[in-house]
C-alpha cells in the first residue's frame, strides 16, 4: 500500500470512526441513563414506556433502522439526514437500549438499605438517587460499558453502506486501487484492534477512578476488594 493511499484515505477513515464512536457513545450513554432510571421509576407509565422503548431498539436491527433513518424519514416527515448523522442516531438509540438494562440492573443491584436511609433523611427521588444510587451503581456499569463501547466501535463499519468513509470503506477503496486484500484487511483488522485496546483501558482506569471515589480498590482476584466500603 502506498504512503498516498495511506495518507489521502485510511488516515481520514480513522478519524471519521473514532467520531462516529465518540458521537455515538454520547447518544447512547444519554438514553442508557435516561431509560435506565426511568425503568426504576415509581410511575408504572414510566417503567412501561421505559421497557417498550429497550425492547424495540433492542429487537430492531442497527443496519435497518440506519436504511431507515436516511432512506426513509426524509420522505415521511422531509426530514433529510446526512449518513453520519443517520448512522449516529441509529448506533446512539441501539446501543442505548442495551445500555439502558445496565444501568437499570446496576440501580437495582444496590442494596435496599441504603436507599432506606435515604428516605429516612429526607432526601428526595431525585437526591437519594443523585447522591446514594448513582455514585455506588456506576461503578458496577462500567465492565459491561467497556463492552457495549467495543461492540459500538466495531459496529461503526456498518456506515461503509451508506458511503461514510470511515476505515472500513477506506480499506475497500484502497483494496480496489491496489487489489491487494490481504494486506489492507489485515492492517484494517490490526486498527481496530488498536481502537478498541484504547478503549477498554480508558475505561478501566476509569473503573479504578470510580471505585477509589467510593472507598473500593481492585485487587487481584482471590484477595480483598474494599477499602473502608460504601455499601
Amino acid at each position: 500500500m502506498t504512503t498516498g493511499l495511506w495518507v489521502h484515505w485510511v488516515l481520514p477513515g480513522i478519524w471519521i470512526t473514532v467520531q462516529l464512536t465518540l458521537y455515538s457513545a454520547a447518544l447512547a450513554a444519554f438514553v442508557a441513563f435516561a431509560v435506565g432510571m426511568a425503568r426504576t421509576h415509581r410511575s408504572r407509565t414510566v417503567r412501561f414506556l421505559a421497557g417498550f422503548y429497550t425492547e424495540v431498539f433492542r429487537g430492531t436491527s442497527a443496519l435497518v433502522l440506519m436504511f431507515w433513518l436516511f432512506f426513509v424519514l426524509p420522505g415521511l416527515f422531509g426530514w433529510a439526514l446526512v449518513p453520519m448523522w443517520a448512522a449516529v442516531l441509529a448506533l446512539g438509540l441501539s446501543y442505548g437500549a442495551y445500555g439502558a438494562e445496565v444501568v437499570r440492573g446496576a440501580l437495582n443491584s444496590v442494596v435496599p438499605a441504603q436507599r432506606e436511609a435515604g428516605i429516612a433523611l429526607n432526601f428526595t427521588p431525585w437526591q437519594r438517587m443523585r447522591l446514594i444510587l448513582l455514585p455506588q451503581a456506576v461503578p458496577e456499569m462500567i465492565p459491561p460499558f467497556c463492552n457495549l463501547l467495543v461492540e459500538l466501535l466495531k459496529g461503526t463499519a456498518l456506515v461503509s453502506l451508506l458511503g461514510v468513509a470511515d476505515v472500513s470503506f477506506a480499506a475497500y477503496l484502497v483494496r480496489l486501487a491496489t487489489q491487494e486484500s490481504a494486506q489492507i484487511y489485515s492492517i484494517t483488522l490490526v486498527i481496530y484492534f488498536l481502537l478498541a485496546l484504547v478503549l477498554t483501558r480508558s475505561m478501566k482506569a476509569l473503573e479504578r477512578k470510580t471505585k477509589a471515589g467510593i472507598g473500593i480498590t481492585l485487587t487481584a482476584p482471590g484477595t480483598p476488594g474494599t477499602a473502608g466500603g460504601a455499601r
